[in-house]
């Protein structure tokens, strides 16, 4: 069961590919907990925080299309390492801006520097997969929440200290530029392979296999994004949790996600694809209902721990599957399943918020289950590569 791990943290690429993966959960994570103090900063309501969280995930969508394009002129390893610089540049604006507009337009910037460290970052898991006949996809993606698990809990205790705003975020951008230099020789290392450029498109229409990820991947990344962007104004405004705890709603989560993203280049193997998605989305399930039916800071904490691990093992199957699907350039499959299924990280905020408003949080979050259940489904008929 660990013996993926090992190999793992004792190849140089594998690490090194990790780190960036780590470094963008782990931006993302800080971002997330900032979410209330935005919030209370410019008085926004529901919906109203809503269409601001909106600016990240349509500036990805809106460049993602494009994300095949730079990476077949710059390669994947270059495209890599300067998005995610660009996007901690970005990342300590959102805070910091006195204008809400800025604040969008900051959030929009960093959406473009994930969109292309996305595909990229992903596209070189896959070439170190082939190249190396090792597993290593589902790990990365648990770097990736592991980062997020340690972003969201150090700024939710340095929020507690009441550490400046401006201090934390400027911090941790300078950190982040750092860890990525170093490991910029590494990764310059991986193997930039040769475009396919016969019988495969940069961007094409999804054919019907590609259609079935994408449905289930709506699901996930609505879910996803809820966990993301609601968690903690969920913590705070729901559950009433101090400020020390506002973050550890999403920090269980990502704990949760990354420890089984950490299995799952075993368990992924073990027991199929079609399995694990379909135990996910019921495990997802679960464990929203848990945290909206029982608003108390320890079972919210647990039930959102629950759907980090029903979710863990959803994005590394898709990305994995639409990475191998025939007759696509470098990273197209990936890139035009991600165009659409990020729809569901696009309207998942918005959608929130807006019934959020009219409603309540607890039920906006509750209606999430519904489509845990709906991709467990859906994974029942879908064809996985």
């Amino acid at each position: 069961m660990t013996t993926h791990l090992k190999t793992y943290f004792t190849h140089s690429r594998s690490l090194a590919i990790g780190a960036i993966f780590a470094s963008v959960g782990f931006l993302f994570g800080n971002w997330v907990t900032w979410i209330p103090y935005v919030k209370q900063k410019f008085n926004l309501d529901d919906a109203q925080l809503g269409l601001l969280l909106l600016s990240l995930p349509l500036a990805s969508t809106l460049t993602n299309p494009f994300s095949t394009v730079i990476i077949n002129r710059f390669g994947m390893r270059a495209t890599a390492i300067w998005g995610l610089i660009a996007m901690a540049l970005a990342y300590s604006l959102p805070v910091n801006v006195p204008y809400l507009w800025m604040t969008s337009a900051a959030l929009g910037l960093m959406g473009i520097g994930i969109a292309f460290t996305n595909v990229a970052m992903n596209t070189c898991v896959t070439s170190i997969e082939r190249q190396d006949g090792i597993f290593i996809m589902s790990t990365s993606h648990g770097m990736f929440s592991g980062g997020g698990m340690l972003g969201s809990a150090l700024a939710s205790i340095l929020m507690g200290f009441k550490v400046p705003p401006a201090i934390h975020v400027a911090a941790v951008s300078v950190t982040i530029v750092a860890l990525v230099l170093l490991v910029r020789p590494i990764i310059m290392g991986i193997h930039e392979e040769k475009r396919q450029s016969e019988g495969g498109a940069k961007f094409a229409w999804p054919n019907r296999v590609l259609m079935g990820m994408i449905a289930i991947s709506l699901c996930t990344n609505i879910t996803e994004g809820t966990m993301s962007d609601w968690t903690a104004v969920y913590m705070r405004d729901v559950v009433k949790s101090n400020d020390f705890f506002i973050g550890w709603g999403f920090a269980c989560y990502a704990f949760f996600m990354a420890s089984g993203r950490f299995v799952g280049d075993a368990l992924i193997p073990q027991y199929g694809s079609r399995k694990v998605l379909v135990t996910g989305g019921i495990l997802a399930a679960f464990g929203i209902l848990l945290a909206v039916l029982i608003p108390h800071t320890t079972t919210a904490i647990l039930g959102f721990g629950l759907v980090g691990a029903g979710v863990s093992c959803g994005a590394p199957i898709l990305y994995g599957s639409a990475a191998r699907v025939p007759g696509m350039a470098k990273g197209a499959g990936l890139a035009t399943m991600n165009t659409f299924s990020l729809a569901g990280f696009l309207a998942g905020p918005a959608l929130i918020g807006l019934i959020s408003n009219a409603y309540s949080l607890s039920f906006a979050i509750g209606l999430v289950a519904v489509l845990a259940l709906i991709w467990a489904f859906l994974s029942n008929r879908a064809h996985l590569y």
